[in-house]
C-alpha cells in the first residue's frame, strides 16, 4: 500500500526528476526526505542502484517497464550502437524476460565462476565420465552456465538465436535492470 500512496509516488517522481536534471548523485540531496518518508510509513524503503543513460551520438536507447497489478515491477534501460530501434526494443524485452547478470563474462565475480566450475566438475565426476574427458565436459558445461547469465550469449527469449546473433554487428554498450523486490 505504501508504494501506491501519494507521498511515496511524489517522492519517487522528485527523485527521478533530480537524477534527470543533475545526474545519478543528485538523489543524495533527497536523503532527508526519504528518511522522513521511512519514518512516516514505518517501512524499510531502500533506493537501489541509480543510473542515468544518455546515448552517445548515433546509439539507440530503449526502455521497457513490465507492469503488474498497476505498478512497474521490472524496468530495463538499454543502449546499443549500430542497431535498429526495433531490434534494441526486442533485446530490452528479452532482458526483462531473461534477467541477465552481466554484459561480459569478465563482469561475473570470479569466486562465483570458480564455485560453478567446482560444482560442475563434481557433477561430471559423479556421473562416472572418463577422467581424460572431465576437463572438456566441464568447460562445455561452464560455457552453458555463462550462456544463462551473460546477455549477448543468452538465447533470445530462450530460443537458439542468441542476443549477439540477433544484433549482428551491433554492440551492446550497457544495460541496467531493476526488479522490485529483486
Amino acid at each position: 500500500f505504501s508504494g501506491k500512496s501519494d507521498d511515496f509516488v511524489a517522492l519517487v517522481q522528485k527523485m527521478a526528476d533530480a537524477v534527470l536534471a543533475g545526474g545519478e548523485s543528485a538523489i543524495e540531496s533527497l536523503s532527508e526526505e526519504l528518511d522522513t518518508l521511512r519514518i512516516q510509513k514505518r517501512e524499510n524503503i531502500e533506493v537501489g542502484d541509480v543510473v542515468r543513460f544518455e546515448a552517445a551520438e548515433g546509439n539507440v536507447l530503449d526502455s521497457y517497464l513490465h507492469v503488474q497489478d498497476g505498478r512497474g515491477v521490472n524496468g530495463v534501460l538499454l543502449e546499443v550502437a549500430g542497431a535498429s530501434q526495433d531490434d534494441v526494443h526486442e533485446v530490452a524485452l528479452h532482458i526483462a524476460f531473461a534477467k541477465p547478470d552481466a554484459l561480459t563474462r569478465d563482469e561475473i565475480d570470479p569466486e562465483i565462476v570458480e564455485k560453478a566450475r567446482a560444482s560442475l566438475e563434481e557433477l561430471t565426476r559423479k556421473e562416472g565420465k572418463p577422467e581424460q574427458a572431465v576437463p572438456k565436459i566441464v568447460e562445455g558445461r561452464l560455457n552453458s552456465w555463462y550462456a544463462e547469465r551473460v546477455l549477448p550469449e543468452q538465447g533470445l527469449f530462450g530460443e537458439k538465436e542468441t542476443v549477439a546473433q540477433k544484433l549482428g554487428d551491433a554492440t551492446i554498450v550497457r544495460f541496467a535492470q531493476s526488479i522490485v523486490g529483486g
